[in-house]
């Protein structure tokens, strides 16, 4: 979950607009900023920086395609942990922290305690993390993995109205 703070600002018209514009391209200047949402480049410039003070902008980064850069394979790994204690959950949070080839961890509610969201390059590295990190580690009683054929919608966007 996100920052306790962050959740409890009160955004008006112009912070969502400015937030929406931004997620639509990170890189805009503050000029470029205000001509969107209608306001002065240093009012803009305050409230991007007050944005990003409170937490609700977490950073900026750029959008880079998976697989031009080696990482053709994206699957969705469910994981049940071999007991609930709290020092398993820890365990297993490590493991999952010091992965790269994690890209998002959720814990959940149902039949599986967390859903990882990975990428490798190859399914002889994924039947090796499955296998050789997941199912190795004592935290770990269960995992199922799928892996994705097609992304229909890969957009981390908000939908900031």
């Amino acid at each position: 979950m996100g920052d306790s703070c962050a959740a409890m600002v009160t955004l008006d018209g112009f912070d969502r607009k400015i937030i929406a514009a931004l997620q639509s391209d990170g890189r805009l200047t503050n000029q470029q900023l205000a001509d969107k949402v209608g306001l002065s480049p240093s009012q803009c410039s305050r409230r991007r920086v007050g944005l990003e003070q409170t937490g609700i902008i977490r950073g900026y980064r750029a959008d880079i395609v998976p697989e031009a850069v080696g990482f053709a394979i994206l699957a969705f790994i469910q994981v049940t942990l071999a007991t609930h204690t709290r020092d398993n959950a820890q365990l297993f949070r490590r493991l999952v922290l010091s992965a790269p080839s994690v890209q998002e961890a959720h814990a959940l509610t149902g039949d599986a305690d967390y859903l990882l969201k990975v990428r490798l390059a190859t399914l002889s590295e994924l039947a090796a993390f499955v296998n050789e990190t997941l199912l190795a580690h004592p935290s770990v009683a269960r995992v199922s993995s799928s892996v994705v054929f097609e992304s229909l919608k890969d957009h981390a966007a908000l939908p900031i109205k």
